[in-house]
């Protein structure tokens, strides 16, 4: 059975920073991508970033470009996601998954139970 569980998250002021984690067992962790993606209030969820199963590909949403970073140690068969510069935009509840490379929630089979990330202003 596969789990993928998440650490990290909580309260920042804007203009901080936060580091998520998220590790995954019960199948190679390495012969997956890894995705991040958030969920505020009211709203769909929408893709974060995403890291391919090497490591070598990593893809953005354009709102965190140049802000989060995304990240894997597959010996630890863990990914990260270091957050910086948070805006209150960025508020939410933060899921990890593992599945296929994309920015689509629909590739991915396994979720993390989501993470809540609140930035005051």
């Amino acid at each position: 059975q596969v789990h993928v569980v998440q650490s990290g998250g909580g309260l920042v002021q804007a203009g901080g920073s936060l580091r998520l984690s998220c590790a995954a067992s019960g199948r190679t962790f390495s012969r997956y991508a890894m995705g991040w993606f958030r969920q505020a209030p009211g709203k769909e969820r929408e893709f974060v970033a995403a890291i391919s199963w090497s490591g070598v590909s990593t893809r953005y949403a354009d709102s965190v470009k140049g802000r989060f970073t995304i990240s894997r140690d597959n010996a630890k068969n863990t990914a990260y996601l270091q957050m910086n510069n948070l805006k209150p935009e960025d508020t939410a509840v933060y899921y990890c998954a593992s599945g296929d490379y994309s920015g689509s929630v629909n590739t991915y089979d396994y979720w993390g139970q989501g993470t809540q990330v609140t930035v005051s202003s």
